[in-house]
């Protein structure tokens, strides 16, 4: 019995001894983990403290996203929207996070969408080894909303923005229009893009495993709005404008047309339309001939509406008046390389005839009596063979040759509007000239609250150009090559053109580009306009029966519009009212 109290008592010691030693063990494996979660979570400057882990842990939820910045509006000289940013919704994949999707949900997402199953499917595994593709852009709230009620790991969705146009097309060369990124890529949106643009904006979100937004932490930088842009563009007059160009060229059968109106008294455009035309909303299979702005990208040989800048430069030199006679018999002119006809022999005529039936060989012999750098000189002070400063893209200068020697029939086809090109709206601003009796004033697509209407220079002599404007009033009338530009009530002044185009082998016999330019009211003008119809396939292509009807059509209405009171039409003039009614230019 001894004997195995004894062992009893050995072993119980050893336990004792056993168990101290383990609670001690324990008790300095806890105060080493006190002091360690001390070190990470108090001690700041421990290695791999909390410090440390607090970045870790930032890095790996909390993101900073761009806040996109909204673009400015376009509106046109009385607050009409022309081009605005609506909110859409581009939603976008993380592929490596995707792929783990089985394929009933990506079913479901490809209905989400809008896509093919078997068109997501290939796209996903082009995209399989990369972070990130776009699934759709520009979707609505709507349909955005309804792809992330699927929750499905890796796919996301961002907030941009997408141009829309109500004006369509109507205005789309002149706007141009953005790219799916929202940039400037044509027109004044590419003009003004840093204006426009604006400036995006930084915030930081917490974001869990999946790469879902969780919570909203700060905006680092807000958003910059683009700045709006106010045109001079008045769309009441643009609509009418389009409206008849649109008629002439589907009637006329022409390749395309363009048309131009000025406010007289500030130079501000009014109107600037174009065909063919395409819709800036929607531009699949758009062909690049359509985008083009032509009235001021498009250079062209101006023909016979040079004329009465000729008989200017002609007044000028004080040997010339308005009942200056001029001998045009036999009805043409022979000079050095080539003979110049008139339709039928006028005779002897004065030089305002000349402009009335548009002599070839009375303002040859004008341009005989000149010498060449006196012409140039004019026609320079005018705005031709310089741009006008409109900052559009791509605006054409023109062509104003100078010669060191003139050769007869180089001066002859200068003075008649040949060898030299201009654009449809330098040819406006010099019209411009005459009707503002010698005041040049800058062209101007932009608005400018503080732009004064006597800021001008005077580039001509008043009583030289009130000749001029009455010499252009006579083109108008029963015997002049302009008659269907004519508005009831109105008194009119303009020239018309009939310009052969450039062929492969010089001038084309049957290829021609009518044009007019002229103003209204001639004797308090308010508007002058440019019209160019290129290419009618028609039986009719002189420019007084194709572009002087859309000048005529157009003014009538913009008269009314601009509430221009009408003047008394006197006796005289009613057979031509009845003309008037007749063809429907107060319709």
């Amino acid at each position: 019995m001894g004997a195995v109290k004894k062992q009893q008592q050995q072993q119980q010691g050893i336990a004792r001894w056993r168990f101290a030693l383990v609670a001690g063990l324990l008790c300095a494996l806890a105060a080493a983990l006190v002091v360690h979660l001390a070190s990470l979570q108090v001690l700041p400057e421990q290695d791999k403290g909390y410090r440390f882990l607090q970045d870790q842990g930032r890095a790996r939820t909390i993101r900073t996203e761009e806040i996109a910045a909204y673009r400015g509006s376009i509106l046109d000289r009385n607050g009409e929207l022309l081009a605005v940013s609506t909110p859409v919704h581009t939603i976008w994949a993380n592929p490596q996070l995707l792929k783990e999707a089985d394929a009933e949900q990506l079913r479901g997402l490809a209905a989400a969408l809008g896509t093919p199953p078997a068109k997501l499917a290939k796209r996903l595994e082009k995209y399989r080894n990369k972070g990130f593709m776009y699934l759709r852009r520009h979707m609505t709230p709507e349909g955005a909303q309804k792809v992330l009620q699927l929750d499905l790991a890796g796919v996301y969705s961002k907030k941009e923005y997408r141009r829309f146009y109500p004006a369509g097309e109507v205005t789309a060369q002149l706007l141009g229009f953005t790219n799916i990124d929202d940039l400037g890529q044509e027109g004044l949106e590419l003009a003004y893009e840093q204006s426009l643009a604006g400036e995006p904006g930084k915030r930081q979100v917490v974001k869990d495993l999946k790469g879902r937004t969780v919570r909203d932490l700060a905006v680092k930088q807000e958003a910059r709005p683009g700045r709006d842009l106010q045109l001079t563009i008045d769309m009441r007059l643009q609509y009418l404008a389009y409206r008849e160009l649109k008629k002439a060229v589907t009637e006329n059968g022409a390749a395309s047309g363009y048309m131009v109106i000025l406010d007289t008294r500030t130079g501000d455009v009014l109107a600037m339309a174009n065909q063919p035309s395409f819709n800036p909303n929607n531009r699949a299979g758009v062909k690049a001939a359509a985008m083009r702005n032509r009235a001021l990208i498009d250079q062209f040989e101006p023909g016979s509406t040079i004329k009465p800048l000729t008989a200017l430069a002609a007044l000028e030199t004080g040997r010339w008046q308005p009942h200056t006679r001029i001998n045009t018999s036999p009805g043409y002119i022979r000079l050095p390389g080539k003979t110049l006809l008139d339709p039928v022999n006028y005779g002897e005529i004065d030089l305002t005839r000349v402009i009335t039936k548009s002599s070839q060989v009375g303002i040859t012999k004008v341009a005989m009596d000149l010498e060449p750098e006196t012409l140039r000189g004019l026609f320079y002070r005018l705005g031709l063979g310089e741009a006008v400063g409109s900052g559009f893209p791509g605006e054409a200068p023109g062509i104003l040759p100078t010669r060191g020697r003139w050769h007869p029939i180089e001066l002859a086809n200068f003075a008649f509007g040949y060898g030299l090109t201009v654009n449809a709206v330098q040819l406006a601003q010099a019209y411009s000239v005459v009707a503002n009796a010698g005041l040049k004033r800058p062209v101007s697509l932009i608005l400018e609250n503080g732009k004064k209407s006597q800021d001008a220079d005077r580039v001509v002599e008043s009583e030289l150009a009130r000749e001029v404007t009455a010499m252009l009033e006579t083109v108008i009338g029963p015997e002049g090559t302009g008659k269907h530009a004519a508005v009831q009530g109105y008194r009119v002044a303009g020239k018309t053109g009939t310009v052969h185009k450039v062929g492969s082998e010089g001038y084309a016999d049957n290829r021609y580009r009518s044009v007019f330019a002229g103003f209204v009211p001639a004797d308090n003008p308010r508007l002058a306009a440019v019209v160019v119809i290129d290419d009618p396939t028609s039986a009719k292509y002189y420019g007084g029966e194709v572009a002087a009807p859309v000048f005529g059509k157009v003014m009538t209405g913009a008269m009314r519009l601009l509430q221009v009171p009408p003047e008394k039409i006197a006796p005289a003039d009613q057979q031509l009212a009845t003309q008037l009614d007749e063809r429907g230019t107060t319709s």
